[in-house]
């Protein structure tokens, strides 16, 4: 997902100061937000390649999970990482599977799913890198993807006591779900009949 601080959230909002969610839920404009650390950062739209990717994986773990406690939701879906504690960092991966249904309370997930799946882009991938990386490793997200369209690869990260387990799988395999038993993700179906180009769209200023 594209990523950009906005104008408009600059404008309206206090530059010293850090929001929580309970401000989050405030904000009624159309424009959609993420929250890290009490800084807001305004959202732009996906592109086709984006939408066609996003679209393959919620099938094929939606296909798998019928009938299973574990649900898949994709953006927008708020997750609360730090809920539990000063609730001021609310991220909406593209997708996300959640086992622990306490966890769900109709409008959000309270803390950290059991796994988290980010589609880059070239504007977002230092961002989902590094800083989701390590959101997502305190908040204690057993798995996270990220899924680079101009590779086609999927660098899988598996949460081992208090670091990540990275592999990488290409377009051409099967790439486990480690967080639901048998489950594997036919990464060829993920990545066939896209655009020879991933274009991005331009952020909004």
């Amino acid at each position: 997902m594209v990523i950009v601080i906005s104008t408009s959230t600059v404008k309206a909002l206090q530059k010293d100061r850090r929001y929580t969610y309970k401000d989050y839920l405030t904000w009624s404009d159309d424009t959609r937000y993420e929250l890290f650390d009490g800084i807001p950062y305004a959202m732009a739209g996906a592109n086709q390649v984006h939408q066609e990717i996003s679209v393959e994986l919620s099938s094929q773990l939606h296909a798998f999970l019928k009938g299973k406690p574990c649900k898949v939701f994709t953006a927008p879906f708020d997750v609360r990482l730090s809920a539990n504690n000063r609730d001021d960092t609310v991220v909406q991966p593209d997708l996300l599977v959640v086992c622990n249904q306490s966890k769900l309370d109709g409008k959000c997930c309270k803390g950290a799913p059991d796994m988290a799946i980010e589609i880059v882009s070239p504007s977002t991938a230092g961002r989902d890198r590094l800083l989701k990386f390590n959101k997502y490793l305190k908040a204690g997200v057993k798995e996270y993807w990220i899924v680079d369209p101009g590779s086609k690869t999927v660098t899988v990260h598996i949460l081992n006591e208090e670091a990540y387990m990275t592999s990488v799988y290409g377009e051409d395999d099967m790439a486990p779900v480690n967080v639901l038993e048998d489950c594997k993700i036919n990464l060829k179906d993920v990545f066939s009949g896209l655009p020879d180009s991933n274009v991005e769209i331009n952020d909004n200023e």
